[in-house]
Protein backbone atom coordinates (compact mmCIF):
# COMPACT_ATOMS: atom_id res chain seq x y z
CA UNK A 1 0.00 0.00 0.00
CA UNK A 2 1.43 3.36 -0.94
CA UNK A 3 1.75 5.95 1.74
CA UNK A 4 -0.36 8.99 0.97
CA UNK A 5 1.06 12.47 0.99
CA UNK A 6 -0.69 13.34 4.23
CA UNK A 7 -1.62 16.55 5.88
CA UNK A 8 -3.76 19.60 5.80
CA UNK A 9 -2.48 22.38 3.56
CA UNK A 10 -3.50 25.38 5.67
CA UNK A 11 -5.38 26.56 8.73
CA UNK A 12 -8.73 26.36 6.93
CA UNK A 13 -8.05 22.76 6.00
CA UNK A 14 -7.02 21.93 9.55
CA UNK A 15 -10.21 23.54 10.84
CA UNK A 16 -12.27 21.48 8.37
CA UNK A 17 -10.57 18.36 9.70
CA UNK A 18 -11.38 19.40 13.26
CA UNK A 19 -15.00 19.87 12.15
CA UNK A 20 -14.98 16.35 10.74
CA UNK A 21 -13.59 14.85 13.96
CA UNK A 22 -16.23 16.77 15.92
CA UNK A 23 -18.93 15.36 13.63
CA UNK A 24 -17.60 11.85 14.32
CA UNK A 25 -17.82 12.55 18.06
CA UNK A 26 -21.41 13.80 17.54
CA UNK A 27 -22.32 10.59 15.70
CA UNK A 28 -20.72 8.47 18.42
CA UNK A 29 -22.70 10.40 21.05
CA UNK A 30 -25.96 9.88 19.15
CA UNK A 31 -25.36 6.13 18.89
CA UNK A 32 -24.36 5.87 22.54
CA UNK A 33 -27.45 7.70 23.75
CA UNK A 34 -29.67 5.48 21.58
CA UNK A 35 -27.98 2.37 23.01
CA UNK A 36 -28.38 3.64 26.58
CA UNK A 37 -32.08 4.39 26.01
CA UNK A 38 -32.47 0.94 24.42
CA UNK A 39 -30.88 -0.66 27.47
CA UNK A 40 -33.19 1.27 29.77
CA UNK A 41 -36.32 0.09 27.96
CA UNK A 42 -35.28 -3.52 27.37
CA UNK A 43 -36.02 -6.04 30.12
CA UNK A 44 -32.84 -7.35 31.69
CA UNK A 45 -32.40 -11.05 30.92
CA UNK A 46 -30.97 -13.42 33.48
CA UNK A 47 -27.19 -13.09 33.43
CA UNK A 48 -25.32 -15.80 31.62
CA UNK A 49 -21.62 -16.46 31.93
CA UNK A 50 -19.69 -14.49 29.32
CA UNK A 51 -18.37 -16.59 26.49
CA UNK A 52 -15.36 -16.02 24.31
CA UNK A 53 -16.02 -13.33 21.74
CA UNK A 54 -19.13 -11.94 23.49
CA UNK A 55 -17.78 -8.38 23.36
CA UNK A 56 -16.72 -8.75 19.73
CA UNK A 57 -20.21 -9.87 18.68
CA UNK A 58 -22.15 -7.47 20.93
CA UNK A 59 -24.46 -5.16 19.00
CA UNK A 60 -24.62 -1.51 19.96
CA UNK A 61 -28.25 -1.46 18.79
CA UNK A 62 -29.32 -3.97 21.46
CA UNK A 63 -28.26 -1.81 24.38
CA UNK A 64 -24.90 -1.34 26.00
CA UNK A 65 -23.30 -2.15 29.33
CA UNK A 66 -22.29 0.61 31.68
CA UNK A 67 -18.60 -0.21 31.24
CA UNK A 68 -18.79 -0.19 27.44
CA UNK A 69 -20.76 3.06 27.48
CA UNK A 70 -18.19 4.65 29.78
CA UNK A 71 -15.32 3.57 27.52
CA UNK A 72 -17.04 4.97 24.45
CA UNK A 73 -17.93 8.21 26.25
CA UNK A 74 -14.24 8.55 27.09
CA UNK A 75 -13.43 8.08 23.39
CA UNK A 76 -16.02 10.73 22.53
CA UNK A 77 -14.47 13.20 24.96
CA UNK A 78 -10.99 12.43 23.65
CA UNK A 79 -12.18 12.97 20.04
CA UNK A 80 -13.62 16.34 21.03
CA UNK A 81 -10.38 17.27 22.79
CA UNK A 82 -8.39 16.33 19.68
CA UNK A 83 -10.73 18.40 17.53
CA UNK A 84 -10.42 21.35 19.93
CA UNK A 85 -6.64 21.03 19.80
CA UNK A 86 -6.78 21.09 16.01
CA UNK A 87 -8.89 24.25 16.12
CA UNK A 88 -6.19 25.86 18.25
CA UNK A 89 -3.46 24.57 15.96
CA UNK A 90 -5.33 25.94 12.95
CA UNK A 91 -5.07 29.41 14.42
CA UNK A 92 -1.31 29.04 14.74
CA UNK A 93 -0.68 27.13 11.52
CA UNK A 94 0.00 29.26 8.49
CA UNK A 95 1.51 26.90 5.99
CA UNK A 96 3.77 24.15 7.19
CA UNK A 97 5.18 20.87 6.06
CA UNK A 98 1.75 19.25 6.15
CA UNK A 99 0.29 19.43 2.64
CA UNK A 100 -1.57 17.48 0.04
CA UNK A 101 -3.64 15.05 2.06
CA UNK A 102 -6.57 17.26 3.01
CA UNK A 103 -9.15 15.68 0.70
CA UNK A 104 -8.13 12.14 1.68
CA UNK A 105 -8.31 12.95 5.39
CA UNK A 106 -11.71 14.59 5.04
CA UNK A 107 -12.95 11.65 2.96
CA UNK A 108 -11.79 8.99 5.43
CA UNK A 109 -13.23 10.85 8.43
CA UNK A 110 -16.55 11.33 6.59
CA UNK A 111 -16.57 7.59 5.80
CA UNK A 112 -15.78 6.87 9.45
CA UNK A 113 -18.69 9.05 10.54
CA UNK A 114 -21.06 7.21 8.19
CA UNK A 115 -19.71 3.85 9.36
CA UNK A 116 -20.25 4.90 13.00
CA UNK A 117 -23.86 5.60 12.05
CA UNK A 118 -24.32 2.08 10.67
CA UNK A 119 -21.97 -0.22 12.58
CA UNK A 120 -23.59 -2.72 14.91
CA UNK A 121 -20.77 -4.45 16.77
CA UNK A 122 -19.36 -2.65 19.78
CA UNK A 123 -15.89 -3.90 18.89
CA UNK A 124 -16.09 -2.13 15.51
CA UNK A 125 -17.29 1.12 17.07
CA UNK A 126 -14.40 1.06 19.52
CA UNK A 127 -11.97 0.30 16.69
CA UNK A 128 -13.17 3.23 14.60
CA UNK A 129 -13.03 5.71 17.46
CA UNK A 130 -9.58 4.47 18.47
CA UNK A 131 -8.26 4.95 14.94
CA UNK A 132 -9.86 8.40 14.74
CA UNK A 133 -8.10 9.33 17.97
CA UNK A 134 -4.77 8.08 16.62
CA UNK A 135 -5.31 10.04 13.40
CA UNK A 136 -6.18 13.18 15.37
CA UNK A 137 -3.06 12.78 17.50
CA UNK A 138 -0.88 12.29 14.44
CA UNK A 139 -2.32 15.39 12.80
CA UNK A 140 -1.91 17.41 15.98
CA UNK A 141 1.75 16.38 16.16
CA UNK A 142 2.36 18.06 12.81
CA UNK A 143 4.75 15.28 11.82
CA UNK A 144 3.98 13.85 8.41
CA UNK A 145 5.76 10.58 9.21
CA UNK A 146 3.21 9.87 11.97
CA UNK A 147 0.13 10.24 9.74
CA UNK A 148 0.42 7.32 7.33
CA UNK A 149 -0.11 4.52 9.85
CA UNK A 150 -3.31 5.78 11.52
CA UNK A 151 -4.70 6.97 8.18
CA UNK A 152 -4.10 3.59 6.54
CA UNK A 153 -5.48 1.67 9.56
CA UNK A 154 -8.63 3.79 9.69
CA UNK A 155 -9.14 3.51 5.94
CA UNK A 156 -8.65 -0.26 6.04
CA UNK A 157 -11.05 -0.68 8.98
CA UNK A 158 -13.75 1.49 7.39
CA UNK A 159 -13.36 -0.26 4.02
CA UNK A 160 -13.53 -3.71 5.67
CA UNK A 161 -16.66 -2.78 7.62
CA UNK A 162 -18.32 -1.33 4.52
CA UNK A 163 -17.59 -4.54 2.60
CA UNK A 164 -19.00 -6.63 5.47
CA UNK A 165 -22.14 -4.48 5.63
CA UNK A 166 -22.61 -4.69 1.86
CA UNK A 167 -22.27 -8.50 1.97
CA UNK A 168 -24.57 -8.94 4.98
CA UNK A 169 -28.19 -9.82 4.26
CA UNK A 170 -30.67 -7.12 5.28
CA UNK A 171 -32.17 -7.62 8.73
CA UNK A 172 -35.92 -8.06 8.94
Amino acid sequence: MTEPAIAPANADDLEALADSLSACADELHTRLMRAIRQRATTPTPAPSPPGPGDAAAASIDHGISQGAAQALFENEVALRQRANGLYLDAAALAVGGLRGMQRQLLDVTAQARETLRQVERLKDMIGITSELLALGAAIASGKVEHLATPYNQLKRLVDDLRRQNAAAPPSA
